[in-house]
């Protein structure tokens, strides 16, 4: 049997590494081609021992050295760099490039990808976010296959297998609701970092539990539904669920609604991408009904959390205000994160971004590029301002 030979990109993070725990479980299966890191030497170079890829590639070039010298008695090839990255996505015996690289830097590698019509399996929100449009069209120009890892999209995507897409009404996106749910708006201006980084169900990296926190997340995670799916922003509802058993439904034009359920353990998704269409076994735990004795659905408050309205203005503006929206988005969770700005402040910056950017409504990739810039430099600016 053949064996996927993957590119996973983002190696060392959170999805990154679930994903190597599923390839450790299926070595019969799969085999790692290629393993792309921002700047974590040092579990970069742990990784390389244990999984022997082809290439080897730190995103950040001032560590190249040290990484070269970490795997020189190893004969794989050691790159650093965009172009690099860019590069061994497109390698002839890739099968799948799994991107998990966090923020708008997973964009070019995702497009690359698509381009050489190697199955993407995604898990980086900002690919189409920023760029949903030219991601989805390059993806039909080459019949190249994306395949969600996110948990929600994952869901929808079950859901769907076997349907008729065109029976589908609406998609319901589960939220958490994160650690701030029940949280007043008074005391939500005082919220720490490191409060808002105890997620109650999910384990993440830190940019995108603070986006939870602030469900900015949905907002992306609706962006991206809409692009994956071919919906409208209005076919496509938020409901907290703090549960996270329920992982996301589709409604059908009959009335008909369809649900994925399971443990919160992103492991699942990433498994089910990288198979596909095949399922694999597995040992993760079971859901026990019988403990299950309640679960709840809500509406989100929208007067405390207003990136969900900003990402439904940016998805029905379109053209390049989902890369602004984003763009501020890094900004501001940057700038919070190391206590430059409050929690709420967040939106703020955000709202201001969007109305300051300049608009284009049929972006090319460079407008994207530029745009990201701009919106960076903006936003970067208001939070000098806002001290």
């Amino acid at each position: 049997m053949h064996k996927r030979q993957i590119a996973l990109l983002g190696s060392t993070g959170s999805i990154g590494t679930q994903a190597l725990d599923v390839v450790r479980d299926n070595t019969d299966r799969f085999e790692i081609y290629a393993l792309v890191a921002r700047q974590n030497v040092d579990l970069l170079a742990q990784q390389a021992r244990e999984f022997r890829p082809e290439v080897v590639v730190i995103a950040d070039e001032q560590y190249y050295a040290p990484l070269k010298e970490a795997l020189a008695d190893l004969p794989m090839k050691v790159w650093a760099g965009a172009d690099a990255i860019a590069d061994v996505v497109q390698m002839a015996p890739v099968d799948v490039v799994l991107t998990a690289m966090v923020g708008y830097a997973g964009l070019r590698p995702t497009l690359a990808a698509l381009e050489a019509g190697k199955a993407v399996a995604l898990a980086n929100k900002e690919t189409l976010v920023v760029a949903g449009e030219l991601v989805t069209a390059t993806a039909r120009r080459t019949g190249a296959p994306i395949l969600p890892v996110d948990s929600e999209h994952s869901a929808i995507f079950q859901c769907l297998v076997g349907q008729d897409a065109s029976a589908v009404e609406k998609v319901i996106l589960t939220a958490s609701g994160g650690p701030f749910r029940t949280t007043t708006r008074e005391a939500l201006a005082d919220v720490t970092p490191a409060e808002a980084l105890r997620h109650p169900n999910w384990s993440m990296g830190a940019k995108v539990t603070i986006d939870s926190a602030s469900m900015m997340n949905k907002g992306f995670e609706m962006i991206e539904a809409r692009w994956l799916f071919g919906l409208l922003p209005e076919q496509i509802e938020v409901v907290v669920h703090p549960q996270s058993i329920v992982h996301s439904m589709v409604q059908f034009a009959d009335g008909a609604v369809m649900a994925q359920l399971g443990t919160p353990d992103m492991h699942l998704p990433i498994a089910y991408a990288l198979a596909y269409p095949h399922r694999l076994r597995s040992a993760t735990p079971r859901l026990d009904f019988a403990q299950l004795s309640t679960l709840t659905f809500e509406a989100p408050d929208r007067e405390r959390f207003r990136n969900l309205d900003y990402a439904y203005e940016a998805a029905r503006r379109g053209g390049n205000m989902p890369c602004i929206l984003n763009a501020a988005d890094e900004v501001a969770v940057a700038a919070f994160l190391s206590g430059k700005i409050g929690f709420l402040a967040m939106s703020n910056l955000i709202a201001e971004t969007m109305a300051r950017t300049t608009f284009i409504a049929t972006p090319t990739y460079d407008d994207y590029v530029q745009t990201d810039a701009e919106a960076r430099r903006i936003a970067t600016e208001i939070t000098g301002s806002q001290k």
